[in-house]
This record gives structure tokens, C-alpha cells and sequence, in this order.
């Protein structure tokens, strides 16, 4: 059995082999429907169920399409409507019990502790879907995203604006480790990463720096990214923060010290006018809309190799 909690503990190899695959079923599908099932139909007469402690659109989509296009089926559970720890239930006794139901689970969590403590009691494959620490399948569909535009991934250099402290700047050090591209955060020192993924990266020979200019941090870079300046839960003075990120707005000025074709993403939502202005977001450069569709994708690709 085999989890996909965090992008470093899984293998280089591993991680292409998910790509790789995603791109062969991704081109294999071409001609057919949305939802219609791929022919091969790995998940046929199976089920996930879809664990959602945060609001969702993309992910809640991406993964119920994903099991569609693979055969399978999904059953969506709210933890206000199910007893998910609470009342007279553990989280141990409700892991057992979805055991018992499913193939394969996804949680989307406030807290990544639950999701380590739920996958200790689940005797099934387990997907974060999003943690506070963690968002591997966003920064997987964003890495074959770069790749069907540019070609590959590796030695390139991908730039990360805003705060440099959250759970998509984690997981891109960490492909960024074991993909071996060249990171550059640009971010106030006060939200620089953590000790602790710094530790992480400087073991693993991670390519990265951090600098509060935002114009050595998008400097020859391949592909530019950015982040909601306040996260779903953030406990923060979203006035002071804002007014600290304000100098890391990714506008056409800044893209200016990019390379010529590079590529801008965002995970989504956005705020428009904040981190990122409308012209780079709907402009040729952006790439967003192609990195929601390819969640679908790199997330069919991360459930076969859980179950597989």
C-alpha cells in the first residue's frame, strides 16, 4: 500500500513515472469526452471517498472527474455530516470503518497531523488533497503543466512570489529537490520557508534561493508563480500582510525581468489586483486555466500508482 501525502517521500523515479504516465493517458483521451472513461478503465468497480474539511472547486472537481475518467466512482463526505473523530467515534474507528467502504481515500485538511494520524489507521492508499504543510497535487499538475508547454522540467528556473512559508512554496522545494530544477522565493523575511524545509532542502542539495528582491527572484526564470496572499484560515492581520506582499505583486513590469517566454501560474483562486494584476493572468503568458484541467490528469496518475 502506498501513500501520497508528501511529494519528498516518494522517489525521483516514482514522481516521473506519475508524470509520465499522466501525459500517455492525458494524449490517449484526446477524442473522447469529458467524463468518459479512459478505454483500459484501471478503477472500474471501485470507489474513493472524498474527505473535505476546507472549501473546494478545483479539487473536489479534478478528483471526482479523475475517478470517472478511470472507471471508477467517488462519494463525497462533509466531516460536519459524518462523525470523522468527533462524538463517540475516533478518527482510528472511522478510518477502520472507511477501510471497511473504499479503495482509496483523499482528505483535504486544515490540519496535516490528520492526515498522518488517519493514514496510521487506514489499511487503504490515502491522498492529501491540500494540508496546511502540503499541496503535492497541485505542484504535480504544475510541473506537467511546464512540461507539455516547455519541454522539460529539469535545470530549469521556476520563481515563487509572496509568502515563501506556506504549504505550495513547501511542496515546490520539495519537487524542486527531486525533479532538479532551480528554485528562487522571492518573499519578506518574515515569511520566509520554515527552519524545517530548509533543513530538508539543504540536505538534499535542493538549487534554491530566497531573496527579498522580487526582481532577482523572476530574473531569467523559465516560469513565474504566486499564491493567494492569504490562505483559507490564516490566521493572520490580512491588512498587515497584504501591505507586506505588496511589492511581490506579479504584474507585467516585474514578468519584464522573466525570460521572454516565460510562463505564469497560479493555483486558484485568485486575487485579482492583489498578487497577481489582470493582464498577467489573462494574459498570453498565463498558463492557469491549463493547470486546473491538468489536475485531473497528474491525479488519475498519483491514484494508479497508489493502488498499483
Amino acid at each position: 500500500m502506498k501513500n501520497f501525502i508528501d511529494i519528498s517521500d516518494l522517489s525521483s523515479r516514482d514522481l516521473r513515472f506519475i508524470i509520465d504516465e499522466a501525459k500517455s493517458r492525458k494524449e490517449k483521451r484526446k477524442n473522447l469526452n469529458k467524463s468518459s472513461p479512459d478505454d483500459d478503465k484501471p478503477f472500474f468497480g471501485k470507489s474513493m471517498a472524498m474527505i473535505f474539511e476546507k472549501p473546494s472547486t478545483r479539487t473536489r472537481m479534478s478528483f471526482d472527474i479523475a475517478i470517472k475518467q478511470l472507471g471508477g466512482s467517488t462519494i463525497t463526505l462533509n466531516p460536519d455530516g459524518i462523525h470523522y473523530g468527533k462524538g463517540d467515534e475516533t478518527l482510528k474507528d472511522t478510518a477502520k470503518v472507511l477501510t471497511e467502504y473504499v479503495d482509496i481515500v483523499m482528505l483535504r485538511t486544515a490540519s496535516h497531523k490528520n492526515l498522518q494520524e488517519f493514514g496510521k489507521y487506514l489499511n487503504i492508499p490515502i491522498i492529501n488533497g491540500l494540508s496546511d504543510l502540503s499541496h503535492p497535487c497541485q505542484v504535480m499538475s504544475d510541473i506537467l503543466t511546464f512540461e507539455e508547454i516547455k519541454g522539460s522540467i529539469k535545470n530549469s528556473v521556476i520563481s515563487w512570489l509572496g509568502d515563501g512559508n506556506n504549504n505550495m512554496s513547501n511542496s515546490l522545494i520539495e519537487a524542486a529537490g527531486k525533479f532538479g530544477f532551480k528554485l528562487n522565493i522571492g518573499c519578506p523575511k518574515k515569511y520566509a520557508p520554515s527552519t524545517k524545509i530548509l533543513n530538508w532542502a539543504k540536505k538534499n542539495n535542493v538549487n534554491l534561493t530566497i531573496t527579498k528582491d522580487p526582481k532577482e527572484a523572476v530574473k531569467n526564470s523559465d516560469c513565474v508563480m504566486t499564491d493567494k496572499w492569504v490562505s483559507m484560515n490564516d490566521k493572520v492581520n490580512k491588512k498587515i500582510k497584504k501591505k507586506n506582499l505588496k511589492n511581490y505583486q506579479v504584474n507585467k513590469k516585474l514578468m519584464q525581468f522573466a525570460k521572454p517566454k516565460a510562463i505564469f501560474m497560479h493555483c486558484l483562486p485568485v486575487g485579482r489586483g492583489e498578487e497577481v494584476t489582470d493582464d498577467v493572468i489573462d494574459g498570453p503568458q498565463s498558463v492557469v486555466w491549463l493547470q486546473a484541467l491538468n489536475r485531473v490528469h497528474a491525479q488519475k496518475s498519483i491514484i494508479n500508482w497508489c493502488l498499483n
